[in-house]
């Protein structure tokens, strides 16, 4: 099922009036999962746009491909987990475990059907108009044939390993997100007559997909795909038999890491161990290319002790996360037009980072103005003589970080370096391994995170010796420290030198790389000790003001809303008539609209050319408007399961600016946005009568640009 009033059949519908109804009850909460999936396709939506340049377009499919093995390999992982270890907890509506993952696995085929119609019948086409190609073998004329032959000769033949599958030969290991082709064969001259028998071959993922057909017109890019290829030359790995047919298939295992931190003596080598075993989790998903005879198609879940809800037919390309090798082809008039972040004005011409923030705090919004003064100012603590140490949570981080750079260029000058490095940051743990080492092969103090947490919280502390003593700096941030993803990503950075912010965050630090037991802080809202009830003091403040008749209102910008708790607290808050606006990117659990219940409050999802990943919550408290930004979503992960900070923006020319100039936008947009209905469907705001067209993405690009 697709998005919006195509898909009302597979959601619950909204609860009638009942303004005494628990707000515990089921029927208030929408499905987690569905809700994520919901998400995956106004991504897919992306896709479908003409409006968007053709390989963005092939972007988007590139992106719903990648964010469904996630969703396979980590959230359906850990329902079947439940349902093996027979656990019969109810989700906040109402399912069981088997409930949920029928529930996906029924509401997903609807989407997987749309995402290869829009592939095969829509970008393909329009992209060969435009010169890119993918051929068929069977398409290849003589010649290019026999080059492709000799590349498979040369290059492919000796990479593959067919894996004969009989009473001898047990089913093998299919290692996660592989591609590999099921061989149906036939020997003739058996003494017992013809034999059929099965292998696999696995399509090597050390190779490039999408193999380049050379001597193409100039202006073009042909491609064959490399199981194609492998399909029309088994007989160079099976001589002597008949090959009768070969199908595809790929299979998804569960790749979350199962760490007990407890028994682990060297949290570094416990990490790596789990990640060479995440190639062996628990099958989760078989893909197979449509037409493959049910009979095989039974073997393969036999083998990999799969139900048939689990198996998923694809009657086109699978594995679309490797669009990416096209989605780059330099073609600049099927992408977006480039744009080159802005500096601001207050550091135009300035080379010293602190002069600047002494002056007054400092806000940017990436991507649109440069992540380049977060690395200056990391760079700047390295070389400077007088900062004595520089503090710093790693997350997420790139492969040639400047950032990290500049910690090991701090540590080689004997500045005191604390980084925390996370190393269950997921997907991106063996990269911040190598980080970890490089700093303590240079001095840092390096610290893995906190046990039975991961810290996601993005914060830099810089200790300065002064003409009038110890100064502290800071940088607050929505996203990692990452100047890839900030040139993608929208998130805002905060840096200020104020003092009870500096105490806050060398509390921070201490209790992050001590055995310090602080948790209370004088500004800062951080999790796992204060969040959560922060959070719900900040809503139920906005209660009692409604109640009270004062001046009231919640505007929060988030990932994700999925946890109860809260939503309970925000029903709370909309009974009592707070107006109450949230811009959620992905999922969302609340039900928006429901008479009695949730009738003040107002979602939207914004998904255009950047991720929308900046988080920022407004508070009216009565006409004393607080403001604040940080790394945490209202999921429990963020508020009782890592370690986050949010923190108050206390210069009120910055805390106007985030609400009129950034969230006043978003709440403008009228052409990415996307409404929530409360039956959990979503339907696009549109461009109502009188209105201007208004892209909130577009409008930041034209202002910071014009600066």
């Amino acid at each position: 099922m697709t998005s919006g009033s195509q898909v009302g059949s597979e959601l619950r519908p909204a609860p009638p009036p009942a303004a005494a109804l628990p707000l515990d009850d089921f029927s208030l909460y929408i499905n987690r999962e569905t809700s994520w999936l919901e998400f995956n396709d106004r991504v897919l939506e992306e896709a479908l746009d003409e409006r968007n340049p053709l390989l963005e377009r092939l972007k988007f499919i590139a992106i719903w491909g990648t964010n469904l093995d996630e969703f396979f390999m980590i959230r359906i992982a850990g329902l079947m987990q439940q349902l093996a270890a027979e656990v019969h907890r109810r989700s906040d509506d109402g399912l069981l475990p088997e409930e949920q993952l029928d529930l996906v696995s029924r509401r997903l085929r609807g989407s997987l059907a749309r995402m290869t119609d829009c592939l095969d019948n829509q970008l393909l086409p329009a992209l060969e108009r435009q010169g890119i190609r993918i051929l068929r073998y069977e398409q290849l004329d003589s010649e290019t044939k026999r080059a492709m032959q000799r590349y498979f000769d040369e290059r492919v033949f000796p990479v593959l390993t067919p894996l004969a599958i009989d009473k001898g030969h047990p089913f093998p290991y299919i290692s996660n997100l592989s591609l590999s082709l099921a061989v149906e064969l036939e020997e003739h001259h058996s003494a017992e007559g013809p034999q059929g028998y099965l292998a696999r071959v696995k399509v090597p993922g050390s190779l490039p997909r999408f193999v380049p057909i050379e001597h193409v017109p100039r202006g073009q890019h042909w491609f064959v795909m490399l199981e194609d290829l492998i399909a029309n030359n088994l007989e160079a790995l099976f001589p002597g038999m008949r090959i009768e047919a070969s199908y595809t298939f790929r299979v998804t295992r569960d790749a979350d890491l199962d760490l007990q931190e407890d028994e682990a003596d060297d949290l570094l080598r416990a990490i790596e161990s789990e990640l060479r075993r995440r190639r062996f989790g628990e099958p989760v998903r078989l893909e197979i290319e449509a037409g493959m005879p049910e009979a095989l198609r039974d073997k393969l879940l036999e083998a990999l002790e799969l139900d048939r809800s689990d198996c998923y037919e694809i009657d086109g390309m699978l594995g679309t996360n490797d669009l990416w090798a096209l989605v780059n082809i330099d073609e600049p008039h099927l992408h977006d037009p480039p744009f080159t972040p802005s500096i601001p004005k207050r550091l135009i011409g300035q080379s010293d980072m602190f002069a600047v923030i002494r002056e007054g705090d400092l806000l940017l919004h990436h991507p649109y103005e440069s992540f380049d003064p977060v690395v200056q100012f990391v760079q700047q603590a390295a070389n400077d003589p007088d900062v004595l140490a520089i503090k710093q949570t790693l997350y997420r981080t790139s492969g040639n970080s400047p950032v990290v750079a500049a910690l090991l260029d701090a540590s080689e000058e004997d500045k005191q370096v604390a980084a925390l490095i996370e190393l269950k940051a997921r997907f991106d743990e063996e990269n911040n391994i190598h980080w970890a080492r490089a700093l303590e092969r240079v001095g840092a103090h390096v610290v893995y995170g906190v046990a039975g947490l991961k810290t996601h919280a993005k914060v830099t502390l810089i200790v300065r010796n002064e003409a009038d003593g110890i100064r502290r700096y800071m940088h607050f941030g929505t996203g990692n420290y990452n100047d890839k993803t900030a040139r993608i990503y929208t998130d805002l950075s905060l840096f200020t030198c104020r003092a009870d912010l500096g105490s806050d965050a060398t509390q921070l630090f201490n209790a992050l790389t001590g055995f310090s037991k602080a948790d209370r802080y004088e500004r800062l809202l951080v999790a796992p000790s204060g969040l959560r009830s922060g959070f719900e003091e900040l809503i139920d403040r906005e209660t009692e003001h409604a109640m009270a008749g004062r001046t009231c209102g919640i505007v929060a910008k988030l990932n994700a809303i999925s946890d109860a708790g809260l939503v309970r607290a925000l029903y709370r808050a909309s009974r009592a008539g707070v107006p109450i606006d949230l811009i959620v990117r992905g999922m969302c659990v609340l039900r928006p609209g429901v008479p009695g219940v949730s009738e003040t409050i107002r979602v939207r999802s914004i998904v255009g050319r950047f991720l929308e990943h900046s988080r920022m919550y407004v508070f009216e408290n009565g006409g004393e408007r607080e403001v604040y930004l940080g790394s945490a979503d209202w999921m429990g992960r963020n508020l009782d399961r890592r370690v986050e900070t949010v923190v108050p923006v206390l210069d009120p020319v910055l805390g106007e600016a985030i609400c009129t100039e950034i969230l006043d936008v978003l709440r403008g947009d009228n052409v990415k946005t996307r409404i929530l209905r409360s039956d959990g469907s979503y339907e696009r705001r549109g461009i109502l009568p009188g209105e201007q067209r208004a892209d909130a993405q577009q409008t930041f690009l034209r202002k910071y640009q014009a600066l």
